[in-house]
């Protein structure tokens, strides 16, 4: 009996913990949106030129890229993911705190660097959580649910912040923000320890994770396809990143009140698109293989940036949103996906992922610095189509240089 109660136990611990990674993702989506697009908006809508706007994104987002390999080794090594989390939120909400202070430059850029600096660790270890809770047959489905948890989260912040900031301004956005990780804290702790297999987590290596040394991270160089695929994650961030930021800086020079609305309508066309689809990407990525669906999420990115150059409309913008659903929707599932299929058995996941969210990071900070030249010298239909000729040139790299992962891990 007390066998068959301890098997008992375990099972319930481990779907205590298999639900509770569900609404982690939701409120870290909550807080993450709370210090995200919404920054662009309330920069510009206090008098800051684009150019300005997009080099103190490229900040806070060149923290993240510095960080990132480093973050992901410090995943692998570690046996106390939760806490990382934990400490990272508290980050995180600090950033968001110092922004609702004010816009003065020196404020501003503290805030970036805690907002950057957190960002760079929450990806990787929610990710090793997930993998180390169940394991690598169950990760593809799993981690499409735990995307769709996060789009969830994106919607319903999006639909609180448009609320506050209507009744409060723009400023209030942040002070929610900050308290909103709390719920954070308060779920991690419904994730139970004994569930998360360390070794699971950082792809099943045979030995000690050693941090993201040197010598790791040339195992990583060694693999052709991963190097090509950080490119087009590079390229993909670089010509994506800028654009919902530029549409609410667009309409935030026009009238204030409106921007966080707006941004909010985005956001939430975006996100439903990814809480209906993403659970769907994992599963359907474990059938036809990651190169298809990548194709379609790479190949949209373009379109939508030439959309945007060709119509003011409001109604009109938010409905290309769509084609921002579907693209990030592919790639937050199956670039994962993919990483986890070049590192199987060679126990360094979570490096790697370090090393595709500093591709993904540098390409976004680059984007905004980009992107804001381009609109402040040109105007922002120029920008969004210099944004979308470098989204071809990442759907053609990635369609002549990436293999099919899946079919490649299974032969092995």
């Amino acid at each position: 009996m007390d066998g068959l109660s301890a098997e008992r136990r375990v099972y319930s611990d481990q779907k205590t913990s298999v639900h509770a990674l569900g609404w982690l993702n939701f409120f870290l989506a909550d807080i993450q949106t709370g210090v995200g697009p919404f920054v662009a908006a309330y920069l510009a809508a206090s008098h800051w030129n684009p150019r300005d706007v997009g080099m103190a994104l490229t900040c806070g987002g060149l923290v993240t890229v510095a960080l990132s390999p480093f973050a992901g080794g410090m995943v692998d090594a570690s046996t106390h993911k939760r806490r990382l989390i934990a400490l990272a939120t508290l980050v995180l909400s600090m950033g968001a705190g110092l922004i609702a202070l004010g816009v003065r430059r020196p404020i501003v850029a503290a805030a970036l660097l805690l907002i950057g600096g957190a960002a760079a660790f929450l990806g990787p270890a929610v990710a090793a959580i997930t993998l180390g809770i169940v394991g690598k047959r169950s990760f593809d489905r799993q981690f499409g649910r735990n995307q769709s948890f996060n789009a969830a989260g994106n919607v319903a912040t999006a639909l609180l912040l448009a609320g506050v900031s209507w009744l409060l301004g723009l400023r209030s956005i942040f002070c929610v923000a900050a308290g909103l990780a709390v719920p954070v804290w308060l779920t991690l702790r419904k994730i139970k320890p004994a569930t998360i297999n360390d070794a699971e987590a950082r792809g099943d290596g045979e030995h000690t994770a050693s941090g993201g040394g040197f010598g790791d991270v040339f195992k990583l160089c060694a693999d052709r396809t991963l190097l090509i695929f950080f490119c087009c994650a590079f390229l993909f961030h670089f010509a994506n990143a800028a654009m919902l930021p530029q549409l609410g800086e667009m309409l935030a020079k026009g009238n204030q009140r409106v921007a966080a609305p707006f941004m909010s309508a985005c956001i939430i066309v975006t996100q439903c698109v990814i809480a209906v689809s993403a659970a769907s990407v994992g599963r359907l990525a474990g059938i036809i293989g990651r190169k298809p669906l990548l194709l379609v999420g790479f190949g949209v990115l373009p379109v939508r940036g030439v959309m945007y150059a060709l119509t003011h409309l409001t109604g009109a913008l938010i409905a290309i949103q769509l084609f921002d659903g579907v693209a990030n929707a592919i790639f937050g599932v199956v670039s994962i996906l993919l990483v986890a299929d070049r590192m199987r058995g060679k126990g360094h996941f979570n490096l790697a992922q370090g090393a595709l969210a500093t591709c993904v990071g540098l390409g976004a900070a680059l984007s905004n610095t980009y992107g804001g030249m381009l609109a402040h010298r040109f105007g922002f239909g120029a920008s969004f189509v210099g944004l979308a000729a470098v989204a071809l040139i990442a759907f053609v790299l990635l369609w002549v240089g990436v293999p099919e992962t899946l079919i490649a891990t299974k032969a092995d």
